[in-house]
């Protein structure tokens, strides 16, 4: 005859419960965005080749010249951007507040290294309320010109 009833303690090989593995999942996914980034980059480290995602095109909308100006300044001290490209007079239509509304605007173009850092930093330098900046991964680069902005990024 075999017994059907389940142990309350257990058995030494048995099939973990979801809530043990909660924490593990937890870390997992946490840990997922900074294991990529590490894994990419030693990747190209070690290949000396590019790894697509791993640089981004971020482009920003400024409200004039002089606001254009600081921001690109204020990312090239911090070392987020390498360089940054301003291209002026770019005209804008959108919606705000139900309304469609038409400004010009000035354009800021940045090839980055792949970071969080530069949208937060952008939250706080910029004068919008909600500021138009949003990035795009690259798929091609010559790898010169991506080693370059790489030693033009981060920590000293």
């Amino acid at each position: 005859m075999i017994s059907r009833s389940v142990s309350s303690s257990p058995a030494s090989g048995s099939v973990p419960t979801a809530q043990s593995l909660e924490p593990i999942l937890a870390a997992s996914f946490l840990s997922y965005p900074v294991l990529r980034t590490l894994s990419l980059q030693l990747h190209s480290a070690i290949t000396g080749s590019y790894v697509s995602g791993t640089y981004s095109v971020v482009f920003v909308n400024c409200p004039n010249e002089q606001i254009a100006r600081d921001i690109a300044r204020a990312i090239l001290d911090k070392k987020l951007a390498a360089s940054v490209n301003i291209l002026p007079k770019a005209s804008s239509l959108y919606f705000w507040n139900g309304e469609i509304e038409e400004a010009t605007e000035i354009l800021l173009i940045l090839i980055i290294v792949t970071q969080r850092a530069l949208l937060s930093f952008q939250r706080l330098v910029h004068p919008f309320e909600i500021p138009e900046v949003f990035s795009l991964p690259m798929d091609q680069g010559d790898v010169r010109y991506l080693k370059w902005l790489e030693e033009g990024t981060g920590e000293d």
